[in-house]
């Protein structure tokens, strides 16, 4: 039992409440290195992936090398060995792309990782992201003049960037948990046959109270085992402004003949492949990686005493601290930090390493 003196003082508790626990660290990397898989998935940062064909990836555009008017696509390689210090714009990821770096696009500047690519890539589709702007409103992201943030959302058929306010929902929005994609006003106005499927796989707030006629479909359906056409023959009641969907209900949808033409007239047939959502895209990131570092960290923690991971905090504080300002050059100056970059922080930190700081340790 704690005798008075031992007892926490106000300054005591709010030095606990604002430290930082070697869990907290651990956590916050996870969730970073998480960001990084959503957006990188399985790149390889060393070669070009104009070999694998079209296929989704991270994407960038370069403002230096593409003229006004001009739009590439550049894969994660050639951002960091062809592009370094150039003014790039992230795309995030992007479905059917091959990497446009060093052909026709470029003039007479080069790919350094694959001398062999064509002169274009005629399946390459690209939208007004790969000018640096979002949106209906069609601005840049982060948006100088904006005062108040707002949460940007991709359409996983254009692949284009929203603001939540100009979703055309007003205040009818999901939580971030409580739908899986978004398809965006114009889409579903350019597809109107997939309003059909909101009946049953959206997350609206705004339903179509059942009917005898939609009870007997679904018996209908049921005894003959949804052998033919399974779109759902009920329509939405208001078919205006974004829809958001329910995980899985891409799986849903019909695949009869019928259906299929209607997809590929469409120019949505991607829909039906499975490996074509941006959650497969990371599924596969988080594949290719053997053991995370949160995991590793999770290890080395549970074989630290009490003492050593306050050293260990102290030591991540310092390093993070020196971590920003070496980074802040690279922003300044609109670089890319290569691998070599990274190296050479931290030997310079090793050179540099001060004396081990002991923590205190009092008996209770």
């Amino acid at each position: 039992m704690m005798s008075n003196s031992e007892k926490p003082t106000g300054s005591m508790l709010e030095d606990e409440e604002n430290s930082v626990t070697m869990l907290d660290v651990l956590q916050e990397e996870n969730a970073l290195e998480e960001d990084a898989i959503a957006v990188l998935g399985a790149s390889d940062d060393q070669n070009c992936t104009y070999s694998k064909g079209y296929i989704r990836q991270a994407l960038y555009a370069c403002k230096t090398c593409c003229s006004s008017g001009t739009r590439a696509a550049i894969c994660f390689a050639c951002s960091l060995h062809c592009h370094e210090g150039h003014e790039l714009v992230e795309l995030y990821t992007k479905r059917h792309v091959r990497c446009d770096c060093g052909n026709s696009k470029f003039g007479d500047k080069a790919c350094s990782l694959d001398t062999s690519k064509t002169s274009e890539n005629s399946e390459n589709k690209y939208n007004q992201n790969y000018d640096g702007v979002y949106c209906t409103c069609a601005r840049p992201y982060p948006d100088p003049d904006e005062t108040e943030s707002d949460e940007m959302i991709q359409c996983v058929v254009c692949e284009d960037w929203y603001h939540s306010k100009h979703l055309g929902n007003s205040d009818n929005l999901p939580g971030d948990n409580d739908y899986s994609e978004m398809i965006c006003a114009g889409c579903m106005k350019a597809h109107e046959f997939l309003w059909r499927y909101a009946t049953k796989y959206s997350v609206s707030k705004v339903k179509k109270p059942p009917t005898n006629t939609e009870e007997k479909v679904e018996v209908e359906e049921s005894k003959e085992q949804k052998k033919e056409c399974t779109l759902p023959e009920a329509d939405f009641p208001k078919k205006e402004g974004s829809c958001f969907w329910i995980e899985g209900w891409r799986s849903s949808l019909c695949t009869c003949d019928k259906c299929k033409k209607i997809y590929e007239e469409n120019s949505v047939s991607y829909l039906l492949d499975p490996l074509d959502s941006v959650q497969a895209y990371e599924e596969a990131g988080k594949a290719n990686k053997n053991e995370t570092q949160y995991e590793k960290g999770m290890k080395a923690l549970a074989s630290l005493g009490h003492v050593e991971q306050l050293n260990a905090i102290v030591e991540y504080n310092n390093m993070k601290d020196s971590l920003k300002q070496y980074l802040q050059k690279f922003v300044e100056n609109k670089k890319v930090v290569r691998e070599e970059d990274i190296k050479e922080f931290f030997t310079g930190m090793k050179s540099q390493k001060r004396q081990k700081v002991i923590v205190p340790s009092f008996c209770r």
